[in-house]
């Protein structure tokens, strides 16, 4: 049940949708002109649908909690690529996240909190050892966390305990607004068996921020942060109404049940658009 107003968890399996090239078409043309050039440009098949489907996820999930008619969505980006709402009034600081990778893109919204969300493939290597590929990373870890990477036992265990980690690490940077060059090494994860996560950031825990894993199927993964508006980057600060939280607002906001993923098909998502 999505109990709480402006606070959703949608996901797509890009898997099930074979559309033809006709149907392609015509479900980039319920989108804005500006935002089907961002589609076209890849080459590949499987791109361009995790392109389509973010941005059908997007403007579906704007006019669904916040009954804006498609025409008048007007989904901005900050010079890090943020999307973000002008002109919402309806929450205080309503905003969302999309992530895509391999089968599954999926968005997350929260009405006051800053919300990041991140999906990982956990794919075996080609051509390299995990223990190989994951060295490739090591400058982006801390030595706690590069120590219960590789202790954690079989090499399908390393990979995922890896994979859990960047998850995590990617969403904090997404639900901030930050660009790739935010220092990842400066994030430090702690947690219980993956509950009661906490996150240090330059040695120094902060109680501002919440974060939770879910696991989509055997070979994918999703994280959450919710944060602190206060948190955010200066361009992506400038859109949000307001960065003022009450301690009270932010703790009900962190202490919260945590949204379970609705799965929805591209069929679902362009007859809830047309």
């Amino acid at each position: 049940m999505e109990e709480e107003a402006g606070v959703r968890r949608w996901i797509v399996d890009i898997t099930r949708w074979r559309p033809s090239p006709d149907q392609f078409d015509a479900a980039a043309a319920l989108l804005p002109s500006h935002e089907r050039p961002a589609i076209a440009r890849f080459v590949k098949e499987d791109d361009r649908k995790r392109a389509l489907v973010s941005r059908l996820l997007q403007y579906s999930l704007v006019h669904h909690v916040l009954r804006i008619p498609l025409h008048q969505i007007n989904i901005c980006r900050t010079p890090e690529g943020k999307p973000y709402l002008k002109d919402c009034s309806a929450f205080p600081n309503f905003n969302f996240n999309t992530s895509h990778q391999g089968d599954y893109v999926g968005i997350a919204s929260e009405p006051i909190c800053l919300v990041g969300l991140d999906i990982v493939s956990i794919s075996k290597p080609q051509g390299e050892t995990t223990t190989e590929f994951i060295s490739n990373f090591s400058s982006y870890l801390t030595d706690h966390e590069w120590n219960c990477i590789v202790r954690a036992g079989t090499s399908c265990e390393v990979l995922t305990e890896f994979y859990r980690y960047w998850c995590l690490k990617e969403a904090f940077v997404k639900a901030m607004g930050a660009g790739v060059g935010f220092g990842l090494h400066r994030l430090e994860f702690h947690h219980e068996h993956w509950t009661d996560i906490s996150i240090h950031i330059d040695g120094e825990v902060t109680k501002k921020w919440g974060f939770w894993l879910f696991k989509l199927d055997e070979m994918h993964l999703a994280s959450i942060a919710k944060g602190h508006p206060e948190d955010a980057v200066s361009s992506y600060k400038k859109a949000l109404s307001t960065v003022s939280v009450t301690e009270e607002q932010l703790h009900s906001t962190l202490e919260s049940p945590q949204e379970a993923f609705t799965l929805w098909t591209v069929e679902q998502l362009t007859e809830s658009m047309e």
